[in-house]
């Protein structure tokens, strides 16, 4: 008999749970609905009412490891329906002052460094980017749209070729956390079968 690495994910009343026969999850919250497919030959997904079953065989460190990245995946969907996900961004400038503007799907990042031809970012999935003055907000339900969409627009102005300790202009992640304040998990992981 091979041993197997099993957790149980116990979702909130707030989050109804549906899993496909390909491994994909779709779950649905106050906040709106996420979807993931998880394709990996190791890791068996089941449904038990509200629960599922993460089931990774045979036990061993590869193994554990698809199982705790699974199960991390599922606490940020959850989290994300319930409570949000939000970054806070700084735009700084000191030689060239920069304007930012929300464009249909993409940032536009202009006269960065007295660039003549504006820098463009992408906007991720269902993600939100409000620009007031010098602060950024970006905002939604999946922590990998809103992190990438921020990340994108800090590593946008990136200074290359330059004094960095001189040239310090740019937008920076200055908070991440989470949109509504959280007064319990959204999720329950337990070890084992419940």
């Amino acid at each position: 008999m091979v041993e197997t690495i099993i957790k149980t994910i116990k979702f909130s009343d707030k989050i109804t749970a549906e899993l496909a026969k390909d491994n994909t999850l779709t779950l649905k919250g106050p906040k709106g609905t996420l979807t993931k497919q998880f394709k990996t030959f190791r890791v068996t997904l089941t449904k038990d009412g509200n629960k599922i079953i993460v089931e990774g065989a045979p036990k061993n460190k590869h193994s554990d490891k698809m199982v705790e990245t699974i199960v991390s995946h599922m606490k940020n969907m959850a989290e994300g329906l319930v409570y949000g996900y939000k970054y806070d961004l700084k735009v700084l400038y000191s030689h060239f002052p920069m304007t930012i503007q929300v464009e249909k799907g993409q940032v536009s990042i202009k006269n960065f460094l007295g660039e003549k031809f504006p820098r463009k970012s992408k906007v991720l999935g269902l993600t939100k980017v409000e620009v007031k003055g010098q602060e950024v907000t970006v905002s939604g339900i999946s922590k990998d749209d809103v992190g990438q969409t921020a990340s994108n627009l800090e590593l946008k102005t990136k200074v290359k070729g330059k004094d960095i300790r001189r040239y310090q202009d740019g937008i920076y992640i200055v908070e991440t956390g989470n949109i509504d304040k959280m007064e319990t998990p959204a999720v329950e992981v337990i070890r084992g079968r419940e």
